[in-house]
Order: C-alpha cells, then structure tokens, then sequence
C-alpha cells in the first residue's frame, strides 16, 4: 500500500466518522425537540387547573 492509499483511507474514515456523528445528532436533536414540544404541551394544559 503506498502513500496515497493510505492517505486515501484515512481521509476516507474521517469523513465517515464526520457523516456518522452528524447524523447521530440530528436523530438526538429530532428527539429531544419533540420532547421539548410535549412538554410544554403538558405545561398548557396543565395551566388551567392553576388558580392565581
């Protein structure tokens, strides 16, 4: 394997690795989003049961 192949790997993995952890990402920040939007969905409903 001469050096161009190996530089070839290596940039090859760094971008798999880079694509990898972008798309765990946005799986995690799709999730947590919808988390945020039910959570606040209970708090309104929740208001109305609250007396000031």
């Amino acid at each position: 394997m001469n050096q161009q192949e190996k530089l070839y790997n290596t940039v090859r993995t760094s971008g798999v690795i880079g694509i990898v952890s972008g798309a765990v990402v946005i799986v995690f920040s799709v999730a947590a989003g919808v988390l945020m939007i039910v959570s606040g969905a209970k708090l309104l409903f929740a208001k109305k049961n609250v007396l000031i």
